[in-house]
């Protein structure tokens, strides 16, 4: 295993489509093992393949400690309701957005070994899921997002929420 580096905006990669994996061989296995550690070192709930260069249908997420998937040619194939989230992303340091995602996604997706599942996930989980799938389509969060702002942009306004609500007592 080894860390790989994270691609950031402003990369091609990051826009183009990826393939589908048509062979789960070694290489695709040391892959998702790159990912896995590079995506806990960097402290992310998730990873996309192209995020390291790598233009495959393939992504990592861990949205609890000890919860981890490998996605490899994931597709949703049903959406309901809506839910704001506030999301970052490693590909786009130092900024958040505010996103409409889904609040419940069914996935369907190949594991390390080949087999077929479908998922269901909701609420933060679904974000996890939506945020990873839209970069193997070549899709950043800050294309859907309603607002961006620096990581300190948003902890200043936690503040003057917190403020607010304080006084409001």
């Amino acid at each position: 295993m080894a860390l790989r580096k994270v691609t950031i905006e402003g990369d091609e990669v990051l826009r183009k489509k990826c393939k589908e994996i048509t062979n789960i061989n070694d290489r695709i296995k040391l892959l998702a093992d790159d990912m896995i550690e590079t995506m806990k070192k960097e402290s992310g709930v998730g990873l996309a393949a192209p995020q390291v260069g790598v233009l495959r249908r393939m992504f990592v997420a861990e949205p609890e400690p000890g919860e981890l998937y490998i996605m490899i040619n994931p597709v949703i194939t049903e959406e309901e309701g809506t839910q704001e989230s506030t999301e970052g992303c490693l590909s786009v340091p130092g900024f958040i957005g505010l996103v409409d995602r889904p609040m419940s996604v069914k996935l369907e997706a190949q594991d390390i070994d080949g087999v077929k599942h479908n998922y269901e996930f909701t609420g933060f989980h679904a974000v996890v899921m939506c945020h990873e799938l839209d970069h193997l389509n070549g899709i950043l969060y800050v294309d859907r997002s309603k607002q961006t702002m620096t990581e300190e942009e948003y902890e200043d306004s936690l503040l003057e929420t917190d403020v607010n609500e304080e006084v409001d007592i």
